[in-house]
């Protein structure tokens, strides 16, 4: 039965995605709610439902009492006992069922659809946006909002029906049981509720904002502390465990003095809400039975009236803890939409169509780039790379290098002129068709935290396995695959890797990175470094794969080690984010320029990039 109310709602169902989510609390999550707006309503109703039936059981109670007095137990049954065992049949099945379909509802329906949906459309959003948006945050902090925003937001939702319609429906009904009793009654449950509406909004007012800065307090430590953990060789290799220590402690101590803050609140509302129940307790009560003592009231309502005070007196530090959580978790949203709902930085442009790749000719023209600073990166650089054309590049730490290719993969867009890729600009193509027209082999490929094969796999997912080893094998990691073995049993290509490779060294990492890209085939290549990390025996033998597949490809090869480009068709010297020089190894050397003089000064075959111009 529960599986039914499970499937009420699928959270995986299609949706509109926008590139500029509402920022506003409200309207964000609007969207998240739209699918269950059926379930929410139904939901609605039996809460109301639920405490309807325990108001009238409270106003029974209170009848019973006052028909026992009306004669004989023989009397009072047979006038009344047929009425007393629907009562009792009512309690024993109808109200169960009411009580139990609004459970399944919350527990079954809600609460795991919800945030699933919430983490589901979260993470896609997030994983839409540009390199540099990651860049300028810790990851820790990213994945600690994607995680902590749908549980909160389903414990607001489970206290909305839960705590405030359930509430909402109690306050409404207390006054009718009691004004039907006695009007004077609703006098003093009247003073108490303006006493409690005072009390929530001045809680409320100060809890919101408590909430969410211990929110970001908490966020704060998982970010420094993952930071940690994710660099944790520096910090062995350094030995800096102590200052590690105090960079967490001073985030955790922040997060303590917040949430002590928060919890300050909580006692002035805890403490308030005991005097104000005692004063409303003693007055409803007491005025009851003076109106009992002067017979103005029946012994039915003295006990009617005392159970529902009795009840409010318990149910108000629940709901006012409810709603305390509730807006706790709409503090943890609000942080979390810090991140959720920014918009996607970089789009495709509106009707972008898929890469047609014909040649692979790359056009630069007058391409700038400052990371919106007014220095770095490059600038104002015009070059064409032809088709199948092997193109080195060079240059000092910060010439350039790494914003060419970043921009080339338009992992930012340019901030002056263009890049055309067979005369179409890449700004105005699909971002994944343009990504699966480069296969990039970077200095230190970031694995991750699967198996050999899955990583490799990564390059072309519908390869074979044949496929797949020819491509290791290419690569020069075929043999050391399958020597190895995680800590599961786990052996050759399924090994774990751990995260970003950190089980295997650098070479091997790199190996793998490699055949990755030797499977994805691309028609052009970026190679970053691509051998930096490998013994020169290893080198030697990657060598030739990388000719050979460099073959009918366009080619940028970015390195340190000249003696790799050296036999490149050209090669581009790049200096302060402009073009230097460009040429063939020989040509360059016969100028007498700066590629000549990184050439004579390098040391073991690299450039000595501090080498003043």
């Amino acid at each position: 039965m529960l599986r039914f109310f499970e499937r009420l709602v699928d959270p995986y169902a299609p949706y509109d995605m926008t590139d500029t989510p509402p920022n506003r609390l409200w309207p964000f999550l609007k969207g998240y709610m739209r699918p269950f707006r059926k379930v929410f309503a139904v939901t609605g109703a039996l809460s109301v439902v639920v405490a309807v039936t325990d108001l009238a059981l409270i106003w029974y109670v209170g009848r019973v009492v006052d028909l026992l007095a009306t004669g004989t137990p023989q009397q009072v049954w047979t006038t009344h006992g047929t009425e007393i065992i629907c009562v009792a049949l009512a309690v024993l099945f109808l109200r169960p069922i009411a009580a139990a379909a609004n459970t399944a509802l919350l527990h079954n329906a809600i609460l795991p659809n919800f945030g699933t949906l919430i983490r589901w459309r979260a993470h896609r959003h997030v994983l839409r946006q540009p390199v540099g948006w990651f860049e300028s945050d810790f990851a820790g902090r990213l994945a600690n909002r994607i995680m902590q925003t749908p549980p909160a937001a389903g414990d607001a939702v489970f206290n909305v029906f839960d705590a405030v319609a359930f509430a909402a429906t109690t306050a409404v009904g207390s006054l009718v049981v009691l004004g039907q009793a006695d009007a004077r009654l609703m006098v003093p449950l009247l003073v108490w509720f303006a006493a409690y509406g005072l009390l929530m909004r001045w809680t409320v007012r100060r809890a919101g904002p408590a909430a969410k800065a211990s929110s970001d307090a908490r966020s704060a430590v998982t970010g420094r502390v993952v930071d940690a953990y994710t660099n944790i060789h520096s910090v062995k290799l350094f030995a800096h465990d102590d200052r590690e220590e105090g960079h967490a402690r001073e985030a955790i101590e922040h997060a303590r003095q917040t949430f002590a803050h928060e919890m300050r609140i909580v006692s002035r509302m805890d403490i308030s809400l005991t005097v104000i129940n005692g004063m409303m307790i003693v007055a409803v009560i007491g005025w009851a039975v003076l109106l009992w003592y002067g017979g103005a009231a029946t012994a039915g309502v003295v006990a009617a009236a005392s159970a529902l005070v009795l009840r409010l007196n318990n149910m108000t530090y629940w709901i006012m803890w409810a709603t305390q959580q509730l807006f706790q978790s709409l503090g943890t949203i609000a942080e979390g939409m810090e991140t959720i709902a920014q918009p996607i930085a970089l789009t495709d442009a509106r009707g972008a169509a898929d890469l047609v790749l014909t040649e692979g000719r790359i056009d630069l023209d007058r391409v700038t780039h400052h990371y919106g600073r007014s220095s770095g990166g490059l600038q104002d650089v015009t070059l064409t790379i032809r088709p199948g054309e092997r193109l080195g590049v060079v240059g000092r730490s910060g010439a350039g290098k790494s914003t060419l290719v970043k921009l080339l993969l338009r992992f930012y867009d340019v901030e002056g002129g263009e890049i055309r890729i067979d005369g179409q600009n890449i700004a105005h193509v699909t971002q994944a068709s343009l990504r699966r027209a480069i296969g990039m082999v970077q200095q230190d490929p970031s694995l991750l935290h699967r198996s050999v094969r899955e990583n490799i796999l990564y390059g072309r997912p519908d390869a074979t396995e044949d496929e797949m080893i020819a491509a290791a094998k290419r690569a020069e990691a075929h043999d050391f695959i399958l020597t190895l073995q995680d800590a599961e049993g786990r052996q050759g290509y399924d090994a774990q890797v751990g995260e970003r490779g950190v089980k295997l060294s650098g070479g091997q990492r790199q190996r793998i990175g490699l055949a990755r890209v030797i499977l994805k085939d691309a028609p052009i290549l970026v190679l970053d470094e691509a051998t930096s990390a490998l013994d020169s025996e290893v080198e030697a033998a990657i060598q030739e794969s990388l000719y050979g597949v460099m073959a009918g490809k366009t080619v940028i090869a970015i390195a340190h080690r000249l003696s790799t480009i050296a036999h490149m068709d050209r090669i581009l010297v790049l200096d302060g984010g402009g073009i230097a020089e460009i040429g063939t190894h020989d040509d360059l050397l016969a100028q007498g320029g700066l590629y000549a003089r990184f050439w004579a000064r390098q040391s073991g075959g690299f450039i000595d990039t501090d080498e003043d111009a």
